[in-house]
């Protein structure tokens, strides 16, 4: 017991449940350590580098790969705390986004990055002009997909993206400039062309963690097990049933079929969600198990009993929906931490409006509300005022061409009012709310569901729990394989569900529920 209490490692695995700390001393080499989520990955990550270290592992050599710049600063002060606990200075293990990492490795190969283009400036300057958003994610999607993975790019007959990416292509060779995709395209190339470049860089990455497997793309993967090499000292950690970014190459067959490219893989599997109630727990389990590209695998709650899921049907008033379901959390439990998370930010714009109306501060990053969109002024300068307030926004929208939904927006927040100053004064005053209450530090997140994966909160409503919304009816129909769209929506239902501690609550349309609704719970239930 004393020589333990005297070990730092020794404390830090103490505290481990047994499933962790079971991965976190497993025999190095390659390990694939699938954790699902709310399992404590990070803490099993941490402990496993101290343990490394420990055992003899030089710290200059322990190499960390993440996906995003948040998840790297999080885990290297992990690191550097666990490295001070043995006698080390902080810094001296690296932690990498891929990217970052990259840079790294083409600046040792000599290669000028100091230009980073911005692609939707470029593209701009090649167009003449800036270009509408929708152009933009379709070009931006285009040429990272050309990028990192031609075989899924654009078909030879999109000639115009095409063109456009030789032309893009070309004035970057013109300046001597890359862009971020190019930070990981280049990289690996670079290595394979540079012997004694590459056995630097896997003396570096000696001992290697890879963060978030599940969702490492075609290129990411490469350069993982190139640095690698036929050592293969490297400790993998995801769960292949958060992976969710397809849109961003992600596939899960990639980390499914992580053993045929890792020869003497060994997998070890945290088993228990720490965070979530055992309801929560219970239902999402059950949910994501409908699945058939996925692990066979438990995934167990801990034995903590605070905690529930319910269902709230939605009478198809968005707007009252909202205005009950945040005033309720406002009232029973101001202090604590709550998200409403939706498939699309669409979703999330009544919630935003009743934020404003009751006074609620409220983090998102888009709200939906619409009111510093440059479509709004021109639109009010042409109302003619002469007319009822209603028929002249309907005809002023019309004539600026606005959509259906910009043009609701707008019709929405006219009514009831008596005429254009009143509707002008109105949206004054909730751009001024905006100001005040949109905020960074708020307990209340709106937020797509997408952008939620390693985050928590006390409270969670997912809302939009409808057929043709979520699973999106718009991507079923689109996809060449539904079936393979079905179920990363499916995981996407998944990761949402599992950001809840205490409460989980689904909101959805009891005259058509979402698929996912008729699979986790009974029709009792639900009918």
């Amino acid at each position: 017991m004393q020589d333990r209490d005297r070990d730092p490692v020794a404390r830090r695995l103490a505290r481990l449940a047994v499933d962790q700390r079971s991965a976190a001393t497993a025999t190095p080499g390659p390990v694939l350590c699938v954790a699902p989520a709310g399992s404590g990955k990070t803490t099993t990550v941490v402990a496993r580098l101290a343990w490394r270290v420990a055992q003899g592992a030089d710290p200059a050599t322990v190499c960390a790969l993440t996906f995003n710049r948040a998840a790297a600063v999080e885990l290297q002060a992990r690191a550097d705390a666990a490295l001070v606990e043995l006698g080390h200075e902080r810094g001296e293990v690296r932690v990498r986004t891929f990217h970052a990492l990259g840079r790294e490795i083409l600046v040792d190969a000599g290669v000028d990055v100091r230009s980073i283009v911005e692609r939707s400036a470029l593209l701009a300057e090649l167009a003449g002009g800036p270009l509408p958003s929708s152009q933009l994610r379709h070009l931006d999607d285009a040429f990272t997909r050309l990028k990192l993975a031609p075989e899924r790019g654009p078909g030879p007959e999109d000639t115009g993206t095409h063109a456009a990416f030789a032309a893009y292509q070309a004035r970057l060779r013109a300046d001597g400039a890359i862009d971020l995709d190019d930070l990981v395209a280049l990289t690996g190339p670079t290595l394979e062309k540079d012997p004694p470049l590459l056995a630097r860089w896997r003396e570096r990455a000696a001992v290697l963690f890879v963060d978030e497997a599940q969702d490492l793309d075609k290129s990411q993967l490469d350069l993982a097990l190139l640095l690698a090499g036929e050592r293969r000292d490297i400790f993998a950690v995801g769960d292949d049933d958060q992976t969710i970014y397809a849109w961003r190459l992600a596939d899960v067959r990639r980390v499914l079929g992580l053993a045929a490219r890792l020869p003497g893989l060994r997998r070890v599997d945290l088993q228990t969600n720490h965070r979530c109630a055992p309801e929560v727990v219970r239902r999402a389990a059950r949910l994501v198990e409908h699945n058939r590209e996925r692990f066979d695998k438990r995934i167990l709650p801990s034995p903590r009993t605070a905690g529930e899921v319910h269902l709230l049907p939605d009478s198809g008033d968005d707007v009252a929906r909202a205005r009950l379901l945040l005033s309720t959390w406002a009232r029973e439990h101001p202090d604590e931490r709550h998200a409403v998370l939706a498939r699309t930010n669409r979703e999330l714009t009544p919630y935003a409006a009743i934020a404003l109306e009751l006074g609620l501060p409220y983090r998102a990053e888009e709200d939906g509300l619409l009111l510093d969109d440059e479509w709004l002024d021109p639109v009010l300068a042409d109302v003619d005022r002469t007319w009822p307030l209603l028929p002249a926004v309907a005809a002023a929208s019309q004539r600026a061409e606005l959509s259906d939904d910009l043009a609701g927006t707008l019709l929405t927040w006219a009514a009831g009012l008596p005429h254009v100053d009143a509707l002008e004064d109105t949206l004054r005053e909730r751009r001024r709310a905006r100001e005040r209450l949109r905020r960074d530090d708020a307990n209340l997140t709106l937020a797509t569901a997408h952008g939620t994966k390693g985050l928590e909160w006390d409270h969670v409503a997912c809302i939009g729990h409808d057929e043709g919304a979520f699973p999106s009816g718009r991507a079923m129909a689109e996809a060449d394989d539904p079936t393979r769209v079905l179920e990363e929506e499916r995981r996407l239902a998944y990761v949402a569900w599992t950001r809840a501690r205490v409460t989980l609550t689904i909101v959805y349309d009891p005259g058509a529920p979402s698929v996912f609704v008729r699979e986790a719970f009974d029709v009792d239930e639900w009918a």
